[in-house]
């Protein structure tokens, strides 16, 4: 058992870290969407994207106003703070009852949380690292949608705080980009990512499995293109099919087979095996159990999956 390699966690970063575990609390704070969505880049988001099924906290009727970089008022900023308050209370509680919980990071999951007027980041921001315990921020983005000023913002919180920006990549192939209608490019998105490194962020990458058209070793050359930028973790995604969304009939017209759970697993451990001893994993599968999911049926069971991983990895000589 001594042979064994440990793999880095999240989990074990934020231990070794802080000395005690950190617990996430994913927030959905709604107004927020998306340039893939509003059209100023696209229309419809991306292929696999049905919005609200990745927005769980987001509840009660949805607002009109959405906000945009050239809002030039936000008056629904006193109702986007409640919910933050609402939403973090509700969870620090379970988590405190559940897993004695004592330090949290707040995650801005849901829509892109940089696409916004830079006050209205600040308010919900600032509001979010006040509250007792919090450690950081981790903030779910695009590379189309932060600037400079954004960027250099983070750099003054994370002066005091853990901050870390999350990118959707999904894959550095721009055919797949267009297939799947990102609306980005690879050369933007290394140029982002690159940017927010040199400034001296915390960056975690999105990498999505299975995307139409693509071999394990287009896979795979995503994550090496994804180490060389010095991200300092990856979250590794399978494609599923959710209804409503522009995958949906392309996999009813037999135009999309999803990725087996085998040849998933298989480039999940291939992955792992990879990556230098420093980038952290914080996901290695994600799955969705309601009655959204039309396919792969293997999804439905995400621990399931992990307890497959993590039996593949110990194969290989690897504890996850």
């Amino acid at each position: 058992m001594s042979d064994l390699k440990e793999v880095l966690t999240i989990g074990r970063y934020f231990r070794n870290k802080f000395g005690e575990t950190v617990y996430k609390v994913p927030i959905s704070i709604s107004g927020f969407t998306c340039p893939n969505i509003d059209g100023t880049v696209a229309r419809g988001g991306c292929s696999f994207c049905e919005n609200d099924s990745f927005s769980p906290n987001l509840q009660g009727n949805k607002p009109k106003f959405k906000l945009n970089p050239k809002v030039k008022e936000n008056p629904y900023l006193n109702n986007q703070l409640k919910q933050l308050e609402m939403q973090f209370s509700a969870t620090k509680k379970r988590l405190e009852n559940k897993f004695g919980a004592k330090k949290f990071l707040v995650y801005f999951q849901s829509f892109t949380n940089t696409y916004a007027p830079l006050e209205t980041l600040k308010s919900l921001y600032s509001k979010a690292l006040s509250y007792e315990n919090v450690i950081g921020l981790s903030i779910g983005t695009r590379t189309d949608c932060v600037t400079e000023e954004i960027l250099d913002y983070l750099v003054d919180l994370s002066k005091h705080k853990e901050i870390w920006v999350e990118y959707g990549i999904q894959s550095f192939y721009d055919e797949t980009l267009d297939e799947i209608n990102r609306g980005d490019s690879s050369d933007n998105m290394r140029y982002w990512i690159k940017r927010t490194k040199e400034k001296g962020l915390n960056v975690c990458g999105h990498l999505i499995f299975g995307l139409p058209n693509e071999t394990q070793d287009m896979m795979l050359n995503t994550l090496d293109q994804t180490i060389k930028l010095n991200v300092d973790s990856i979250k590794f995604h399978p494609l599923y099919v959710v209804k409503n969304t522009l995958l949906t009939a392309k996999f009813r017209n037999g135009k999309f087979t999803p990725i087996s759970e085998d040849m998933y697993i298989d480039t999940v451990v291939k992955s792992v095996k990879k990556l230098p001893g420093n980038i952290s994993i914080q996901r290695v599968t994600a799955g969705i159990d309601d009655s959204t999911l039309l396919s792969p049926q293997w999804c439905k069971n995400k621990h399931q999956q992990i307890y497959k991983i993590r039996e593949a990895l110990l194969k290989e000589g690897y504890v996850y």
